[in-house]
């Protein structure tokens, strides 16, 4: 992989996905910034025929088709899509001779390796954004081949980057991650009005999670802490929006326990399950919102904090250190420790309801997001990138 400064690089980009989750979108916005910076890059996924990402990407872009097996067990649909998207990428890789090869999680990883591996590509890079706690025996050894393997692991986080050298001796270039500023933006009254109403909140505390129903997400937690809003603030009928949850893996048992623990706590008509949204419903959702809630017990970076602070939302999240790593409490937005719903609904409370807290937080968090421009995000990308290049060329 020669890179010679004084030209552009060719990039392929690959994700697991079409939808809108947290990995999907960096993917997207990389491949979108690099291009900005005069590479040429092209954006890969796998999905079902027919099907494109949830918005137009400003690159090219591609998606493999690929159909599940029906009736088939977990594994064998694992192990038929990493089939499917290795085939289908090989012509790609080999007809464009890309200097980058990019894989921003373990699926596209796996195909991407078995590509290296028979000879199609030199190289693979790939970004590691958290290590999931997965079950099922193909995403255990998807996800480990995609760490150890590649030939230069990337982090969005410094935690991460830590915990890979420690857990699995893999030293990790730190990336990070970002926020486009001009499309995620403070509503102005007219615009915050048009977002309440269109959603039909009235005067109600909107409290809004982003991300979908899983274990890591502290979906219950929420759940508990929201009811405990609803006793403190009577007269603000508060309302919990809960938006996103497109994934490849099953978390119907989760939301099973969810919606019982709704109806227990008599919260049917207070909580609205939304699922994935497009992107211009999602900034309508960040400016009706009065507090933003992402309590998860693991995350690798938690890029829609970064969308809600630049909406001007107060944010409250976990007191995990990857949150702590570009977030100050009770300053940038507050925490509350992972599991606890009663001092995550007190938090809550504090964010919607103490205006002088309020605007601070306002302030602060956007202060945060403007730090978190994705032109450096794609700056960080060309060092690694050269990295590479210098470790193969030696």
């Amino acid at each position: 992989m020669a890179v010679r400064p004084q030209r552009g690089l060719r990039v392929a980009q690959l994700t697991y996905s079409v939808k809108p989750r947290g990995g999907v979108v960096h993917a997207i916005a990389v491949a979108e910034a690099l291009a900005a910076r005069g590479h040429a890059v092209e954006l890969m996924a796998v999905g079902p025929p027919g099907s494109r990402f949830f918005r137009a990407p400003r690159v090219p872009a591609r998606v493999v088709p690929h159909e599940p097996p029906p009736d088939a067990p977990f594994d064998e649909r694992i192990a038929a899509c990493i089939a499917d998207y290795r085939d289908g990428l090989r012509a790609l890789l080999r007809a464009r001779r890309f200097d980058v090869v990019h894989a921003q999680d373990c699926i596209s990883a796996n195909a991407a390796l078995a590509l290296r591996d028979e000879g199609t590509i030199a190289h693979v890079v790939r970004t590691v954004h958290h290590v999931d706690d997965f079950r099922s025996p193909s995403l255990i050894a998807c996800q480990e081949r995609s760490i150890a393997e590649p030939d230069l692991v990337l982090c969005v986080s410094p935690p991460w980057v830590s915990r890979l050298r420690h857990d699995f001796g893999v030293v990790a270039a730190l990336v990070g991650n970002g926020v486009d500023t001009a499309r995620f933006h403070p509503p102005s009254a007219q615009q915050r009005e048009r977002a309440r109403s269109a959603l039909g909140v009235g005067d109600r505390v909107v409290v809004l999670t982003v991300g979908g129903v899983e274990p890591r997400k502290g979906s219950l937690t929420l759940l508990e802490a929201f009811a405990r809003v609803r006793e403190a603030l009577p007269a603000r009928d508060a309302a919990l929006l809960v938006a996103g949850g497109a994934t490849l893996f099953d978390y119907r048992d989760e939301v099973g326990r969810f919606e019982q623990r709704r109806a227990a706590l008599h919260l049917d008509d207070h909580v609205r399950m939304l699922g994935p949204v497009d992107d211009h419903l999602l900034l309508s959702l960040y400016h009706a919102a009065d507090a933003f809630a992402l309590p998860s017990t693991k995350e690798g970076f938690g890029l829609v904090v970064l969308e809600a602070l630049a909406c001007g939302v107060p944010a409250v999240v976990s007191a995990l250190d990857v949150f702590k790593s570009f977030l100050r409490d009770g300053r940038d937005a507050l925490m509350a420790p992972a599991g606890d719903p009663r001092a995550l609904a007190e938090a809550l409370v504090r964010a919607a309801d103490d205006d002088a807290l309020r605007r601070r937080l306002r302030l602060a968090g956007r202060r945060v997001a403007e730090r978190h421009g994705w032109d450096g995000v794609a700056a960080a990308h060309e060092r690694a990138y050269r990295t590479l290049a210098a470790a193969r060329a030696a």
